[in-house]
């Protein structure tokens, strides 16, 4: 095997030696030599090292987990004092409740029909709703499905569009769905009855071409005709004046086409009609992500605010998510109450993407000469980090010390290091009795 250091030679004390000469024992020694590893061993640590992200790879499996009990605190769970206490070290309760709410994510992707080639694609599965969860693995969450949603792309695709395979030109496609807690064990271990509205990632072509439209744009939920988008701008002085956010973002959650509402409408729509069935009883609203599905969870979440004026509690669990709009933005996501609790990984590039950030306590750019001012904010590329952030780290995982981009910004991998994320002073659970034992080292030398 190959060292990082010389090996020293076995050395006895000298008290063992003399009793050696008088009890006649033989000692042998051995030499360990760098030998440099044979084809055949890079071969077998290679495959050892696919056997061992496999099994990470696979879904988390939560079946064995305590159930904890929410009750009366989960408010305090679900962000009202923006997980003060709760994120470092994680607390087992949170973790679970993060994990759980993950596997509503993961079964969007489970559900998804990613084969291009079938008259299907792009939809789900699973056609029956009140089947879908129980086929992704989720029949005992006690939750049920009401309604799938669908997102559909502004892009106007050119007349030669015609000319390409017909899933590069797929303009609305199944994002996720809503779901309401029915059972009453669980209602009662949560505190109260909750609604999840699950998105998904990219997946289809005119997703990846608006996830390029990185330049923020004026929010305009209210008002989506252009001529009323331009009377709005009127009324703005500048840039930095309104809330703005990701074009693309934007365009994925008001467009419609002549077949489908669009993703705002479908969940408008089915937001009203769940208040007026639970509204006088205790009642939350989760909105989980991945990736894109993410940064649409924290503006499902804008807009539910914003539309009704009795919306209960509003918590965004987003995993990956990219930046998705300006500090404006989040100063009314703040105003709103809506709590957003962003699981980022330090690997993953997503999470650093689009734009750039001018931390708070580094740069304000209202201190800036006006000339720099202007020309930073007509720029488009100013964004804000949003919400409570708990932060993991794939090199922290002794499973993920060699991994890609793709496997830092998996769901799978965000849940796995979720699931074994301890504290900042020691980030997972397998280095969790090593730290506690140098700890004590250090305390007994002191």
């Amino acid at each position: 095997m190959r060292l990082s250091q010389p090996v020293r030679p076995c050395t006895l004390p000298a008290t063992t030696l003399r009793a050696a000469a008088t009890d006649h024992c033989s000692f042998h020694c051995c030499t360990i030599t760098d030998q440099p590893a044979t084809r055949a061993n890079k071969k077998l640590v290679q495959r050892q090292r696919i056997r061992e992200l496999e099994r990470l790879l696979e879904p988390i499996d939560t079946s064995g987990f305590t159930p904890y009990y929410i009750g009366k605190k989960w408010t305090e769970y679900q962000g009202i004092q923006n997980w003060e206490g709760l994120l470092d070290p994680l607390d087992d309760k949170l973790r679970s409740e993060i994990l759980r709410y993950g596997q509503f994510v993961e079964a969007v992707y489970k559900s998804f029909d990613f084969d291009a080639s079938s008259p299907t694609y792009a939809t789900c599965r699973f056609p029956a709703q009140n089947t879908m969860l129980e086929c992704a693995g989720l029949s005992k969450t006690g939750y049920a499905l009401t309604k799938y949603l669908y997102a559909t792309s502004g892009i106007k695709p050119p007349r030669w569009i015609e000319k390409v395979p017909s899933w590069m030109a797929t303009q609305s496609s199944w994002i996720g769905y809503v779901a309401v807690c029915q059972d009453k064990k669980e209602i009662s271990r949560l505190g109260r009855r909750d609604v999840v509205i699950a998105y998904r990632g990219t997946t289809t072509c005119l997703e990846w071409l608006e996830n390029f439209r990185a330049t923020l744009t004026h929010l305009h939920l209210n008002q989506p005709d252009d001529a009323q988008q331009e009377e709005q701008k009127k009324h703005v002085n500048s840039f930095a004046d309104a809330p703005m956010v990701e074009s693309g973002f934007l365009s994925l959650y008001t467009s419609r086409s002549g077949t489908s509402p669009s993703l705002q409408e479908m969940v408008r729509d089915e937001m009203s009609r769940l208040l007026q069935s639970y509204g006088d009883e205790p009642l939350s609203i989760t909105i989980t992500g991945h990736s894109l599905g993410a940064a649409l969870a924290t503006l499902t979440a804008y807009d539910i605010k914003t539309t009704f004026n009795r919306a209960p509690m509003v918590t965004v669990i987003s995993f990956g998510c990219p930046r998705v709009g300006n500090r404006n933005f989040r100063c009314e996501l703040e105003k709103q109450g809506t709590k957003v609790l962003r699981i980022v990984n330090t690997d993953d590039l997503i999470t650093k993407v689009p734009g750039f950030v001018l931390e708070d306590d580094a740069v304000d750019p209202s201190g800036l000469p006006s000339w720099i001012q202007k020309r930073i904010e007509e720029t488009q590329w100013v964004y804000a980090d949003i919400g409570r952030e708990l932060r993991l780290c794939s090199r922290d995982s002794p499973y993920l010390n060699s991994i890609n981009f793709a496997t830092c910004h998996d769901l799978k991998t965000y849940l796995h290091l979720v699931n074994g994320f301890v504290s900042s002073t020691c980030p997972y659970r397998a280095t969790e009795q090593r730290f506690l034992n140098n700890h004590i080292t250090e305390k007994l030398m002191a």
